[in-house]
């Protein structure tokens, strides 16, 4: 700690932006989309606490097709409307003065949200913007107090208001609703790809790489000593029963006896009936299940412009033995899970790229909803995060929440750091050597040990990162270019 008062005024003076290009190992096909190369973005804010001079940094891809699922859209106009809100969110940033981090954040939500309203923007794309800001703003406190993450959530430094959020939880202090500790190791949800290959003897011989890493099912599962795993499905009946078949007998043959998975809908179902009765055929196929004895949860099967409709807790009501579902691209807002446990869901998924608090003050909500003997699910999902500042201030987070199975990706759709310069990878190596190994190509590469990734270093450090990120070798964004 240093002689900062909590919740001290601050003052948010300059920002930038900078981006990098990465490519994947191999393809990621998720929902309506197949990435194989995706700009990296990272914003740095300037604050001043107390008149002095403190900087966070920020970083998430710009996946395609995730934030809006327009099929029709090309890429260069969905990176230009991912830009677009970013610069935005730091238009309504700079100069802002606000007595907490907290207070700083609702007057950036809220004038995001109006710009967004006005300009026909759909919020989870608009609040990527907000959250980039507020992850670079969180850091900033976070690094000028000496604080980690979870301890700044639970006492006033950042000034955080669950009850601001959701009324419901007028009172109750974040300090007793978080954990008081952050998880030491999580478990390494592993995701499962529409087109990722399952063994080793399917790749064709023209995709086989040879960067060191594992590709197939099989081979992540041996080497990282894989036990959690989220399978997508496409919502085609015969091709996902034959898909889920393969993937069963995959795990059933290299992973523990305790593996445990969750399903990804990818909002293929217009409808409960629809995924009702395509789940009916998964669950009931004989070949299936015992597999599905091991599901944890089944995150997002309805589309994201009916899966929050009235006649969603209809379908629900006539399906008392349905197993927990979850929102994630529906939790666009912070009215989103309030709504999705009235129609009957059983919670929600956190990304930081929907933002900090919204996802603190959803944990209090559920573990208040958890109190009360109520099904209560908060889970990690990924937007392949990777190094050097978007997975581990990700993980930091799903610590500070306690959330202990992780859905992880960027480091298999990614070759480690292997695309940044040397100075960004030794930056992360001396600062994380419990989180990355260094690879055979001599590149650092996420560490995961017996289907867990250690977070001691993430959890001693101010937001996780513990480092302040050198910005020279990207190459800058105008703050102003539309």
């Amino acid at each position: 700690m240093t002689d900062y008062d909590l919740g001290v005024p601050l003052n948010i003076t300059g920002a930038s932006i900078h981006q990098i290009q990465l490519k994947t190992r191999m393809p990621f096909k998720y929902g309506i989309a197949t990435m194989t190369e995706v700009p990296m973005v990272f914003v740095r804010l300037d604050t001043v606490m107390d008149g002095r001079p403190s900087r966070g940094i920020a970083s998430d891809l710009l996946p395609p097709k995730w934030f809006t699922k327009v099929p029709d859209d090309p890429l260069d106009k969905e990176i230009a409307d991912m830009l677009r809100v970013i610069r935005q969110a730091l238009s309504h940033s700079i100069g802002v003065v606000a007595p907490t981090a907290f207070a700083a954040w609702q007057g950036i939500y809220g004038r995001q949200s109006a710009w967004a309203e006005s300009e026909n923007i759909a919020p989870l794309l608009a609040h990527f913007g907000t959250s980039l800001v507020e992850r670079a703003l969180i850091e900033s406190v976070c690094r000028a107090t000496g604080q980690a993450l979870g301890q700044a959530l639970r006492n006033d430094t950042l000034g955080f208001e669950p009850g601001a959020i959701h009324p419901l939880l007028a009172g109750r202090s974040p300090a007793k609703l978080l954990p008081q500790q952050p998880l030491a190791k999580v478990l390494a949800r592993h995701t499962v790809g529409l087109a990722d290959p399952l063994s080793a003897d399917a790749i064709p011989a023209d995709e086989l790489l040879d960067d060191s890493l594992p590709q197939s099912l099989d081979q992540c599962i041996r080497a990282y000593g894989l036990r959690h795993f989220k399978i997508k499905i496409n919502g085609d009946l015969d091709a996902d029963l034959k898909r889920l078949r393969s993937i069963a007998a995959t795990i059933g043959q290299h992973a523990p006896g305790d593996y445990a998975f969750s399903l990804d809908g990818n909002e293929q179902f217009k409808s409960v009936d629809a995924f009702h009765s395509h789940w009916a055929r998964l669950a009931g196929d004989p070949i299936l299940a015992p597999f599905f004895g091991h599901l944890l949860f089944v995150e997002q099967p309805l589309h994201r412009d009916i899966a929050l409709e009235d006649s969603v807790g209809d379908g629900f009501g006539d399906w008392p033995d349905r197993p927990p579902i979850i929102i994630d691209e529906s939790d666009a807002t912070t009215e989103s899970l309030p709504m999705a446990l009235a129609l009957g869901y059983a919670g929600t998924s956190h990304k930081n790229c929907k933002g900090i608090f919204k996802g603190a003050a959803n944990a209090c909500l559920l573990e208040a909803r958890s109190e009360a003997g109520h099904t209560s699910v908060m889970s990690g999902e990924d937007l392949c995060n990777v190094g050097p500042i978007a997975v581990i201030q990700d993980l930091a987070m799903m610590a500070a929440l306690g959330i202990g199975s992780v859905e992880r990706n960027g480091h298999h759709y990614m070759a480690g750091l292997s695309q940044f310069p040397e100075t960004t990878q030794r930056q992360v190596l001396e600062a994380h050597p419990g989180l990355y190994r260094v690879s055979e190509r001599d590149w650092p590469t996420l560490d995961i040990r017996n289907g867990q990734i250690d977070l001691r270093s993430v959890n001693g450090q101010p937001f996780g990162t513990g480092f302040e990120l050198d910005l020279s070798p990207f190459a800058e964004t105008d703050l102003t270019e539309e």
